[in-house]
């Protein structure tokens, strides 16, 4: 009996966890491609505008992660765990397959980012309610003294996922060549999410319901209204409130800057090739990957709380240096040249508007706004310092005036934009500035050091952090209470992380104003966590 037992929970896990690590493949796949998504459904916008809004689309899906928490916890805790998290997989395998099949920009205009937003949206509402399923579903099916080792496998299945998607990426562009990849290889990996998907449908469809909510439904106790008893209730809402920002700001914060804005660093910020990229990427999440289910075995020996916040507090005392160390190590002329002749702004402040454009589509037209506008292209940080009026960009002994941009009709503003950028970028080659990162003098052991550093932080904010949430909330009620803070944070603080840390860069001119985003929500988990959050480790389901 106890071998059928055992046999039956390895099951669970297995099924559980490549369900869900499919739904992270399909869910990445588009964040690790946002340099040739700019490139194919935004080519009508210059290129920092393109960028921003492919970073924009990535945080969107996320945005709307909260609504699938909704929809599904409420589906999971009136009809079941099985269920639910079985329309999430085929909602998201059939969205990411149909992205693969999409027309370009070139070919159908505004139509194609239009289609793109939809099942981008699809897909932020599938992935909402996955989570929750997945980890209720193989934590009520643990034992109380294991439930951290468990769940830790669905943690892990992030990683497996973000580490599916790189490799095909990565296999596709190797195979077919970067022109091929930019002209049809990108839809390889999205098209592959369709085996995917009749995968995880077969795997899961052979499961049984939840042991703990299959009680429930034999008692005649199933919750009829999950939403105002989470949060219409002072208990619960309380519960809610503890989990979204004792955890879940760290977690959208650490882990989102660990895999996701790294690869905007080094790709935007520091001109190493986006194959590169990629291979780093892939390197830290193999690297890393076994250490979801070590911290995870780990919090069910000393405590969640203690874990938890230890991964947290490591995070916050690498951002700055590490950020730092990987700029000096993957780009050593840039920082030196940095260094050396650093670029100045002299302009009127009061003609300078606030570098944040989350959709791609304002123009900048002032004379300022064009010279940070294409400063930020680059990802080299500047100086600004204030002058009568007229803008030039100094760069050593170098001066580009930049001309302004009012009156003018679209198509001669962005001919104005090209000329001064063709300047800006001689300016800063003859002054020693490197196009690009320099592979000879790229030190990558160093770079993956670092990276590995907070890619372990994450781990061990991550691998305890389902058991954690199962246990803060009643069997009746557990699905809607824990998806809906998971996903506000993941979500909004997590998704948006790329996307605002890089407006930061171009508003402020230093590349590392990044980190000041990430910083205060860990900072925010860390005090909250330390107050208010309880140790429930070995905690049975039915006591809570």
């Amino acid at each position: 009996m106890a071998e059928q037992k055992n046999w039956s929970m390895k099951r669970v896990v297995a099924a559980s966890s490549a369900g869900t690590a499919f739904e992270w493949y399909d869910f990445f796949i588009f964040g690790s491609l946002a340099q040739t998504i700019q490139k194919v459904f935004f080519a009508g916008l210059d290129p920092t505008a393109g960028l921003i809004a492919a970073l924009g689309l990535f945080a969107a899906g996320f945005a709307f992660r909260p609504l699938g928490a909704i929809i599904f916890g409420v589906i999971g805790d009136r009809m079941g765990r099985k269920g639910a998290f079985l329309m999430t997989v085929s909602l998201m395998g059939g969205a990411t397959f149909a992205i693969g099949l999409l027309p370009t920009y070139q070919t159908a205009g505004i139509f194609s980012p239009i289609l793109l937003i939809v099942l981008r949206i699809l897909q932020g509402i599938a992935l909402g309610g996955e989570y929750g399923g997945a980890a209720i579903y193989v934590a009520e099916h643990a034992a109380n003294e294991r439930r951290g080792a468990a769940t830790g496998w669905i943690q892990i299945s992030a990683s497996i996922g973000l580490l599916a998607g790189l490799l095909v990426i990565l296999a596709t562009r190797t195979t077919v060549g970067e022109e091929a990849f930019l002209d049809w290889g990108w839809r390889v990996p999205f098209l592959i999410s369709l085996l995917l998907l009749i995968i995880s449908v077969w795997l899961r469809f052979k499961l049984s319901e939840s042991p703990a909510f299959r009680e429930l439904k034999e008692k005649g106790d199933v919750c009829r209204t999950p939403l105002r008893d989470s949060f219409g209730r002072r208990d619960n809402l309380k519960r809610v409130l503890i989990a979204f920002f004792a955890i879940m700001c760290a977690q959208g914060a650490v882990w989102y800057t660990a895999f996701f804005y790294v690869q905007v660093f080094l790709g935007k910020s520091l001109g190493v090739p986006e194959a590169t990229v990629n291979v780093l990427v892939l390197a830290v999440a193999l690297v890393s990957a076994p250490f979801y289910i070590f911290f995870g075995w780990l919090s069910d020996r000393v405590g969640r709380k203690p874990v938890m916040i230890g991964g947290m507090l490591l995070a916050l005392i690498a951002y700055l240096p590490g950020f730092q160390a990987i700029g000096s190590a993957a780009n050593p002329a840039l920082v030196a040249a940095q260094a050396k002749k650093p670029v100045i702004v002299y302009t009127d402040p009061g003609s300078c508007s606030v570098q944040f454009d989350p959709v791609g589509t304002r123009q900048f037209r002032s004379s300022c706004d064009i010279a940070k506008s294409l400063l930020a292209s680059t990802g080299i940080g500047y100086e600004s310092r204030a002058t009568g009026g007229g803008t030039v960009i100094s760069v050593g002994g170098t001066q580009v005036e930049v001309p302004e941009g009012h009156g003018l009709a679209a198509k001669e503003l962005k001919t104005l934009k090209e000329a001064t950028g063709a300047q800006l970028k001689a300016a800063l080659s003859a002054e020693g500035y490197p196009a690009k990162a320099e592979p000879s003098q790229t030190n990558l052991p160093l770079v993956f050091l670092w990276m590995l550093v907070f890619a372990i932080a994450a781990t061990a904010l991550y691998g305890p952090q389902a058991a954690a949430l199962v246990e803060m909330f009643p069997t009746r009620i557990r699905y809607t209470a824990m998806s809906l803070p998971y996903h506000v944070g993941t979500g909004w603080i997590g998704g948006f992380l790329p996307v605002t840390s890089f407006a930061l860069v171009t508003i402020t001119g230093n590349i590392y104003a990044s980190l000041w985003y990430p910083a205060f929500f860990t900072l925010v988990s860390i005090l909250t966590a330390y107050f208010f959050l309880e140790e429930t480790r070995g905690k049975p389901l039915d006591q809570v």
